[in-house]
């Protein structure tokens, strides 16, 4: 934003200069980039934050400078004189949606004269980089920069029923705007319509058929408070920015309507002649006030270590325009915020201002007194077990948009509770996700524009779902979880095994890895299907009878989708549930004073048989000696029967406090065998 240092003056005596001034506004938070020479003065480029609408203006920068300097900034009062006609007999608003436009102003001038702008203000305009269009549209465009409040004159004579309707746009609605493009409204777009269609976009820019132009006689003048989050909805869908939108997008003061009419009109009157209505229409059903804050000295030591006496205090506040009412004078203040100042509504807000007119150079640099102790968040030990087991087998952690694009998101769910964003940064992501896998496969899917096929990916974050309805809870209902996604080569940096593939197993292995290093060692797989995974390549987890996760190779459908070849296998598991069950502390157990020993067995059993059910039926057994039991080899094929196949089993088993006998182990050995004969129909092969 562009500031003259000359017009600047016209509001408040300057006695330092230029590149000073720019020193000690950035010093208070209004960051100056450059000063440069332009003619017989010095034009600011500003770059401000978005909380601070009310610098977006001469005035408003003039008020700043006061306080740095001690001076006042003053803004004279406009003198007009009206006829007897009034403005209420000739026009009227009419506010439709006083949600979106809580406050409309209009006033009425007749018998104008329209042309051009006399020099001086054509300068003015110049030197903040405004053109010049005709002296009605320079006049507006004049005290917008000089009072940061955008206005908008419409040619009255062209108004159907010479009156103003502020509503949302009806369905089909379009509107030529004055840069000539016809734009199609969508139903909650505000407009500012006559009596039969829509007049100009509200806050943003006027229509082509109510422009002033040379032969207007009569005119409108708008001067209006629309709410920022209106604005900033209509100007990003529309693609449309202008002066107006910058501004009203961001927050403009709603007491400053009739201040910034009645300016621009005593200017059209000065410049362009005509008769000014008597009256102000002024459509302000509920005014907006601000509430008292109360500021403490104690406060604004313990955020800034500054001693700051009272005088100082109050003399800061007031003139950024705040009324202060000492409640107890030094220690304590009532601070009633202006209404230009969006950015004001708590004490510490407050204390920033006292801290930085005051000067942000005087804290010191020692830390603040701390009495109490960290903590971490609910869970995070358990999550950093996690992220150092993956990372610790070669998985590196993605971090993924919470919003999906709905379409993806979709097919890796189960309910139809979404939960769907009014208003996304992204129009293609418009949806909270359901599931972190969508995330992991744009971060494969980048992978691969940058020729890497060996991909390893997790994430720990939120998934949301909306609790409905009937539920009677209004906040959308977050579920932590864990995926992980694989694919390509197991290790491609070992020349002797850079071939094998990646497969289901692999993946099965990092989720038991997972689950034991929790301490949760009674889970089980089970063959399921999901719409998303291979089928007979899928399996859910579950601990205790309750489901906590699921794992398998991603479905040739999706894969196909998503345009890639090579295998891909996804796992993801409920965090929430899983840390309600996990336990990581250790326990300490002696190491055995008797050697192990070991056996080996081989059964012929059906393909059907899951080896899940024979480690489950021998753990049934509760031998107390029976440590292990580990599956080292599978056969099937030649002199074999088709439906059969030989497991080896590797049994290891633990003495007590005495060796054991032959004897011993081979009757443990027997109960195993014959266990699975009988469950199974296995036999023992020789």
């Amino acid at each position: 934003m562009k500031i003259s240092y000359n017009w600047l003056k016209e509001f408040v005596q300057i006695d330092i200069n230029p590149r000073e001034l720019a020193e000690k506004l950035t010093m208070v938070g209004l960051a100056v980039d450059s000063v440069e020479p332009f003619e017989d003065d010095f034009i600011f480029e500003f770059d401000l934050t978005s909380n601070r609408p009310d610098a977006l203006s001469h005035f408003g920068i003039a008020r700043e400078v006061a306080t740095i300097t001690g001076k006042k900034a003053i803004l004279p009062p406009p003198k007009l004189k009206e006829a007897s006609e009034r403005t209420a007999a000739v026009s009227s608003v009419e506010i439709l949606n006083p949600e979106l436009c809580p406050r409309y102003v209009a006033r009425v001038i007749k018998g104008v004269k329209i042309g051009p702008s006399p020099d001086w203000l054509v300068k003015k305009l110049e030197r903040v980089g405004q053109r010049s269009i005709n002296n009605i549209a320079d006049i507006t465009n004049l005290v917008l920069w000089e009072q940061g409040h955008p206005l908008h004159a419409f040619d009255l004579d062209h108004l159907a029923g010479k009156r103003i309707v502020v509503r949302t746009a009806r369905k089909g609605e379009t509107l030529i705007t004055l840069d000539g493009v016809e734009r199609k409204l969508r139903e909650d777009m505000l407009v500012i319509a006559d009596a039969e269609k829509p007049s100009a976009l509200a806050g943003i820019m006027g229509g082509e058929y109510s422009e002033i132009s040379t032969q207007t006689e009569n005119v409108l003048l708008e001067s209006a408070y629309f709410v920022p989050q209106s604005i900033r909805r209509t100007a990003k869908l529309l693609e449309m920015a202008t002066e107006a939108s910058y501004r009203f997008e961001r927050g403009t003061d709603p007491e400053a309507c009739i201040r910034a009419a009645n300016r621009c009109t005593e200017l059209i009157l000065d410049l362009a002649g005509g008769t000014l209505l008597s009256g102000v229409l002024d459509v302000y059903p509920s005014p907006i006030k601000k509430t008292p804050i109360e500021l403490r000295s104690s406060r604004i030591t313990a955020l800034t270590g500054l001693v700051v006496n009272s005088d100082t205090v109050e003399s800061i506040l007031s003139n950024l325009g705040c009324e202060v009412d000492p409640v107890f004078r030094s220690e304590r203040w009532n601070v009633t915020s202006p209404s230009y100042r969006i950015d004001i509504n708590i004490e510490e807000d407050l204390v920033e201002e006292v801290a930085r007119h005051v000067g942000y150079d005087t804290i010191s640099l020692n830390l603040p007194e701390w009495s109490g102790s960290g903590n971490y968040l609910s869970n995070e030990e358990r999550r950093r077990k996690l992220r150092d087991t993956l990372t610790s087998i070669g998985y590196y952690e993605a971090v993924s948009f919470s919003w999906v694009r709905p379409e993806v998101d979709k097919q890796f769910r189960d309910h139809s509770n979404v939960i769907k964003i009014a208003n996304p940064i992204d129009e293609e992501r418009g949806q909270m996700r359901s599931s972190l896998l969508p995330g992991l496969l744009d971060g494969l899917l980048r992978n691969f524009s940058f020729g890497i096929r060996n991909v390893k990916l997790f994430e720990i974050g939120k998934c949301f779902q909306s609790a409905g309805e009937d539920s009677g809870y209004e906040r959308p209902i977050e579920h932590e979880r864990l995926a992980i996604l694989a694919t390509g080569q197991d290790n491609e940096y070992n020349w002797r095994q850079n071939s094998q593939q990646l497969d289901f197993y692999d993946i099965k292995g990092v989720i038991e890895s997972l689950l034991e290093n929790c301490g949760i060692k009674d889970y089980k797989f089970q063959s399921e299907n999901f719409s998303y995974l291979h089928p007979g390549q899928s399996a859910q987890i579950s601990v205790g009878g309750s489901q906590i996760g699921l794992l398998g190779q991603l479905a040739p459908a999706i894969q196909e989708e998503f345009k890639v070849k090579q295998q891909i296998f996804v796992a993801e598991l409920d965090l929430d549930f899983l840390f309600s069950l996990a336990s990581i502390s250790l326990k300490y157990s002696p190491l055995p004073k008797l050697q192990s020993v070991s056996r080996d067995i081989s059964v012929l059993i059906s393909k059907s048989v899951k080896y899940q059910e024979i480690v489950g039926a021998i753990e049934a057994l509760a031998l107390p000696e029976l440590v292990s039991v580990r599956l080292f080899d599978v056969y099937a094929g030649k002199n074999l029967p088709e439906d059969k196949q030989s497991l080896s089993l590797n049994l290891r088993y633990q003495p007590g406090a005495e060796s054991m006998t032959d004897e011993q182990i081979n009757r443990l050995d027997e109960q195993i065998v014959n266990l699975l004969a009988s469950k199974f129909d296995a036999q023992l092969r020789r």
